[in-house]
Formats: structure tokens, sequence, C-alpha cells
């Protein structure tokens, strides 16, 4: 599994952006993919879950009714939709994938392979 996370960029606070990983090694549709991001100087936290099978989706708190992630087996990729963005959402972003069990979607160890990130930048 190798994955690319895509579409970050510098948004004002209130704006939209939309990320996408893909999987260039085409064996993505086996695992449970997740969002993750890192601001600097703190931990890699969770974000978002997408289950294989099932299709279930979990998100943190902080960006319920904000983000919505999906998940496309045809184009073999998660999206990340974010709208109104705010200046704490600024981090680098990592998709990874995995099978973790419920009770563990927010622990970074329970993915096993990660995209090398991309950043989101929201100015106030």
């Amino acid at each position: 599994v190798q994955l690319q996370a895509s579409g970050g960029g510098s948004v004002q606070a209130g704006g939209s952006l939309r990320l996408s990983c893909g999987d260039s090694g085409r064996t993505f549709r086996g695992y449970t993919v997740g969002w993750f991001r890192q601001a600097p100087g703190k931990e890699r936290e969770f974000v978002a879950v997408v289950y294989v099978g099932n299709m279930r989706e979990y998100y943190d708190d902080s960006v319920k009714g904000r983000f919505t992630i999906s998940r496309d087996n045809a184009k073999n990729t998660v999206n990340l939709q974010m709208n109104s963005l705010k200046p704490e959402d600024t981090a680098v972003y990592y998709c990874g994938a995995g099978r973790p069990i419920l009770s563990s979607i927010s622990r970074p160890s329970a993915y096993y392979y990660w995209g090398q990130g991309t950043l989101v930048t929201v100015s106030s």
C-alpha cells in the first residue's frame, strides 16, 4: 500500500478544502482509512475514519458537522471535504490505512500505512 495525500493549501477562515488520499499500490480497498492531523509541536490527532466494508464514518468532535469523509472505491481514493475551516484546523494532514477496531480508531498506532502528508493553513 502506497498512500498519497493531496489537496492541501492556504485558505481564509470559513473557506473549504478537499483532501484526497490515493493508493498507487491499488490495495486500498481492503483497509479502513483514516485522516489524522499534526500541528507544530503537537501529537498526531484523529480527524475522521471510514471503514472498509460497511462504510461507516466516525469523526472527532472538533470537526463533526464541518468535515465529511468519503470513499470512492471506483477511483481508489478516500476524500476529506473540509468546510467552515478555522485557524485551529491548521496542520499537516495525513491519511492512514489499517484495520482498527472501533475502540482504537483514534490511535495512529492502529494504522499500518501512511501517506506523506499535505499542509493545510487557515488564516483568520
